[in-house]
């Protein structure tokens, strides 16, 4: 078929207000630039304003919207909307994970994955909201969030009420009601609903803690969590006792304190008797009478049994002492040993 018998699609400018008859048109898959568009993506979703340069282009997106799969696997029958999402998803079922993460070791199977996950390491949230100014590590993370700018979250549980706006946040979250915790640490036992929770759990064990608090040089395996210790520094204490007053910065601080006015300590050691408030507590104490040690030092191979012991043996392979007496000019490697120090001069 020579080009004057083919259909043509006549397509609006989105630049100039007028209907392009005398301007563009487009014969079949082809397409010649459009004088006002400069040769852009003049192929506009209607119902979310993407672009595209090619009406194919425009017509696999449009699927994402109408749920239409065309693409299905032989392995398992999941369903997708384009062929290029197939041969991603096939490369897992292959279990090839050659992507590895040079900081904490963790393996994937596409290079996309190993590149959102160095995002954990280094804090890095490059996908801005322009109506909160809160930030994300994907660009799927935020289009989620906007959806709740907008009101729009379908996904209710019937237990408590509390909705969502993607369906996978939905199930994640019906996991608390359960109970189940399918993700268990072989090292500790340590048991937890999401498999990103067992894996940034798993960093602790290898002594990897990537963020660094620059007031006291504590280290945290997350950006999040190194935040909510610098409310610690910044006096900020949001979250008070409703029987003493006492104030926290953080919410799990509180929930420990107000253990302590119920007076209970529920979790015996079957070993020597001695009860705790917390049963995270008491499990730290068991490893002391079966040598259990899950912690191991990534440079020399010792193990301990808890990773503050961990942490403190870290600095003796560290020559660095950063942290010095304002009265006397000792130094010290950590913080913690340059406090202990300190107290010898407020008894004097």
């Amino acid at each position: 078929m020579v080009p004057s018998q083919r259909k043509k699609y006549y397509i609006e400018c989105y630049n100039a207000n007028i209907k392009m008859t005398d301007l563009h048109c487009v014969y079949g898959s082809s397409s010649q630039p459009c004088r006002h568009c400069g040769g852009g993506k003049e192929f506009r979703c209607d119902l979310c304003g993407n672009a595209f340069s090619n009406r194919q282009s425009l017509n696999r997106h449009r699927r994402r919207h109408t749920g239409d799969k065309m693409n299905y696997c032989k392995e398992c029958g999941r369903g997708f909307t384009t062929s290029s999402d197939l041969k991603c998803h096939e490369l897992y079922h292959s279990g090839v994970k050659k992507h590895v993460c040079d900081q904490c070791g963790s393996s994937f199977t596409a290079a996309g994955d190993l590149k959102k996950h160095k995002r954990i390491h280094t804090g890095e949230t490059p996908y801005n909201c322009d109506l909160c100014e809160k930030s994300f590590t994907r660009a799927q993370h935020l289009k989620t969030h906007q959806l709740m700018h907008r009101g729009i979250n379908p996904y209710s549980c019937d237990l408590c009420g509390k909705s969502f706006t993607r369906d996978q946040h939905l199930k994640k979250h019906q996991l608390i009601h359960s109970g189940v915790k399918p993700y268990s640490c072989d090292l500790c036992g340590k048991s937890f609903i999401q498999a990103q929770h067992l894996k940034t759990h798993q960093l602790i064990h290898r002594g990897v803690k990537a963020h660094y608090c620059e007031l006291c040089g504590k280290s945290f395996t997350q950006p999040g969590s190194l935040k909510r210790h610098q409310l610690v520094h910044s006096g900020v204490k949001a979250y008070s006792c409703d029987q003493c007053g006492k104030a926290f910065a953080q919410s799990i601080y509180l929930q420990r304190h107000q253990v302590t006015h119920s007076g209970s300590k529920a979790y015996p050691c079957d070993f020597c008797g001695k009860t705790f408030r917390r049963i995270e507590s008491r499990n730290r104490h068991l490893r002391i009478h079966t040598g259990h040690n899950v912690y191991f030092c990534d440079q020399c191979g010792k193990l301990f049994p808890t990773g503050v012991q961990l942490q403190q043996h870290m600095f003796t392979h560290n020559e660095e002492r950063p942290y010095k007496c304002d009265l006397c000019d000792k130094t010290f490697k950590s913080p913690n040993f340059l406090r202990k120090h300190q107290k010898i001069h407020t008894r004097k």
